[in-house]
C-alpha cells in the first residue's frame, strides 16, 4: 500500500464566490451622508440646476406619454359637453334668428311708412351717422374719473365730442383726442350729461352721471309719469347723439315729501366692462365743420403769434 494513504486528510474551505465589502448598514450611512452633502452644496451653490433641467427635459416625453390616458378622458368629456352645449345654443339662436326675421319684416314696413309720411309732411329723413370701430386699450389713470382709452385718434379722423356706443347702447363721448388714441368719458362720469327721453311716453329729461355706475335724472317733479323699468333713449336734441339710442333703464324712484323733485336712478344699458370693442359715431357735418374751423382758427392764431415773436427778435437795433 502506498505511503500516507491512511493519513487523515485535513478539510479545505472553498473560496467565496463574491468578495464581501462593508456591511449594509455602513453603506446606508455613507450614501445618506453623501446625499445630505450634495443637497447642501446644491442649495448653496446651485450647481445642479442645469443638470436638473436637462433631466426634466429628457423626462418630458415620458411624462406626456404617461398623461395621455387622463388627457384623452378629459378631452373626450370636454368634447361631448361642448357638443351638447353648442347644439342647444344653435337651436336657441335659430329660434332667435327666426323671431328677428319676423320683426325685421315689420321694421322695414314701418321704416318705409315713416319715410313716406315724412316726405308728405315735408320733413327731412333722419340720417344714420357712420361709425369707426375701435378697441379699448386701457382704463384711465385718474381714480376720480370714469374714462377709457381707445386706439383711435386724430390720425383716424376722430374729433372731440363724438358719441361712442356699443351693441347695447350709449357708452359715452370722446373728450380728448391724441394722435393715435382718444379718451372716452363714460356716461356714468359726474362731468358728463346726456339728453334722454322715456321710450314709453317720450318724456324728455337730462341724465347726469353718478358714482356707482348709475345715472341720475334730477329736476323732475314727484308726480312725473315715469316708472321702474322704463327705458331711456337719446332724444337727439343736442345734435351729437342720434335719437333712439338706448341709454339706461330706470331702477329706483325715491320721493321725499319735503322736496318738490323726485330722485330717479337708472342703470346704463351699455356693457363696456364685458367686451373691448366699441363704435365711434361721426359728428353731423355742421358740428364737424365748426370744430374744424375752431381748430384752424387756433392754428392760425398760434402761427400769427409765432410770426410776430420772430419779427420782434429779428428787428434791427437803431445805431447810437
Amino acid at each position: 500500500m502506498l505511503k500516507g494513504v491512511h493519513q487523515k486528510l485535513e478539510p479545505q474551505q472553498t473560496p467565496s464566490f463574491f468578495v464581501r465589502g462593508a456591511s449594509p448598514f455602513s453603506r446606508m450611512v455613507f450614501f445618506c451622508a453623501l446625499s445630505i452633502i450634495l443637497m447642501a452644496m446644491d442649495a448653496r451653490l446651485n450647481y445642479l440646476s442645469q443638470l436638473r433641467q436637462a433631466f426634466i427635459g429628457g423626462l418630458h416625453p415620458v411624462e406626456r406619454i404617461a398623461n395621455l390616458p387622463s388627457e384623452f378622458i378629459r378631452d373626450s368629456a370636454k368634447y361631448f359637453s361642448a357638443h351638447n352645449q353648442l347644439v342647444q345654443e344653435n337651436y336657441m339662436l335659430k329660434q332667435q334668428a327666426f323671431q328677428h326675421k319676423v320683426k325685421l319684416q315689420r321694421l322695414n314696413t314701418l321704416k318705409a311708412e315713416n319715410e313716406h309720411l315724412r316726405s308728405l309732411l315735408g320733413g327731412d329723413i333722419p340720417i344714420h351717422p357712420r361709425a369707426i370701430l375701435g378697441d379699448i386699450s386701457h382704463t384711465g389713470r385718474d381714480p376720480f374719473r370714469n374714462v377709457v382709452i381707445v386706439n383711435r385718434g386724430s390720425q383716424h379722423n376722430i374729433l372731440a365730442g363724438q358719441a361712442v356706443v356699443d351693441s347695447k347702447g350709449v357708452i359715452g363721448q370722446v373728450t380728448r383726442v391724441y394722435p393715435f388714441s382718444s379718451e372716452v368719458t363714460m356716461i356714468t362720469d359726474k362731468n358728463l350729461s346726456i339728453p334722454v327721453q322715456v321710450e314709453r311716453n317720450q318724456l324728455r329729461a337730462i341724465a347726469f352721471g353718478q358714482s356707482g355706475n348709475t345715472l341720475d335724472i334730477p329736476y323732475l317733479p314727484t308726480n312725473v309719469d315715469i316708472k321702474i323699468g322704463d327705458k331711456l333713449v337719446t332724444s337727439g336734441i343736442d345734435g351729437i347723439y342720434p335719437s333712439g339710442l338706448a341709454v339706461a333703464t330706470v331702477t329706483k324712484i325715491e320721493q321725499d315729501p319735503e322736496s318738490p323733485f323726485a330722485k330717479i336712478i337708472s342703470t346704463p344699458t351699455a356693457q363696456v366692462s364685458h367686451h373691448l370693442q366699441l363704435l365711434i359715431l361721426e359728428l353731423p357735418d355742421t358740428i364737424e365743420a365748426d370744430l374744424k374751423t375752431q381748430d384752424t382758427d387756433k392754428q392760425e392764431a398760434v402761427g400769427a403769434k409765432t410770426k410776430k415773436s420772430n419779427q420782434k427778435r429779428t428787428k434791427p437795433r437803431a445805431s447810437p
